[in-house]
């Protein structure tokens, strides 16, 4: 699958967090998130494999009850069913890849 870039397709994850889905295969998915300052991602996990990298912005991430600053160029990688979650200190922007893939992360048209 090739995906050229488009200004459009985001949609509203949570309050202040817009996602796209970039490119996705049989087994991962890749997406973009551009979240807001003071937005947040609430604690949870999930049964996917998450990888992201920051792209611009600040964000305090927590992974298991540790937190971390995460600047541009930071990268991490998430279990599967690890409890996790976000605080956005600045306007940022990231992109995370699933495994597998998360099909409800797959545009509908």
């Amino acid at each position: 699958m090739f995906s050229p870039h488009i200004d459009d397709g985001y949609r509203q994850a949570l309050p202040g967090i817009m996602m796209k889905t970039l490119c996705y295969g049989g087994l991962t998915l890749m997406t973009e998130f551009v979240m807001d300052a003071g937005s947040l991602l609430p604690l949870h996990s999930h049964p996917y494999e998450q990888t992201g990298y920051l792209v611009k912005g600040r964000v305090r991430l927590s992974i298991r009850g540790v937190e971390h600053d995460v600047h541009p160029g930071d990268s991490w990688c998430i279990g599967m069913n690890i409890e996790h979650g976000a605080a956005m200190l600045e306007d940022s922007l990231a992109v995370e890849v699933f495994s597998p893939r998360r099909d409800e992360y797959i545009p509908k048209d």
